[in-house]
């Protein structure tokens, strides 16, 4: 089980080295050359919703990455902007403006065209239904060894 385990847990990192590749391709495809992959993962995570720059780092979003030289550059390229929250001066809304609601919209359709082609791979709504359940679980056993501590 031992080697299945470290299988299954570099194949996650590989995964997400090789979608965040086909991110950037999907990019490149759409003539979007001012934000990077990262970014674009995160204006989708957005969406239509208004969060603090906590919550963004909180739900994992980021993916480890720089928050606040990513918000800046997506800020000054005119996706995201940024505001004082009215309930706490300390925290700052993020929202997307009207350039980051049209990119979600041609990358959410990007997305739906990459699961129709893994449809036609014979990969069977269950089998990622599936996979997500079993990341899921990972996630959660992870998240309590650390609780642990």
């Amino acid at each position: 089980m031992k080697d299945k385990y470290l299988c299954i847990m570099s194949s996650i990192e590989r995964l997400h080295k090789l979608f965040l590749d086909v991110i950037k391709t999907e990019l490149d495809r759409l003539g979007v050359y001012d934000i990077n992959n990262v970014q674009a993962l995160v204006l989708y995570h957005v969406g239509k919703a208004h969060l603090t720059v906590s919550e963004l780092t909180n739900r994992g979003y980021y993916l480890g990455s720089n928050v606040s030289y990513n918000l800046k550059k997506m800020i000054e390229r005119g996706y995201i902007e940024q505001t004082v929250s009215t309930h706490d001066h300390r925290a700052s809304i993020v929202k997307l403006t009207a350039k980051g609601l049209d990119f979600i919209k041609k990358f959410d359709a990007a997305l739906s065209r990459q699961v129709a082609l893994l449809a036609g791979q014979e990969v069977t709504p269950s089998e990622v239904e599936q996979g997500s359940d079993l990341l899921r679980r990972v996630e959660t056993f992870w998240s309590s060894l650390l609780i642990r501590r």
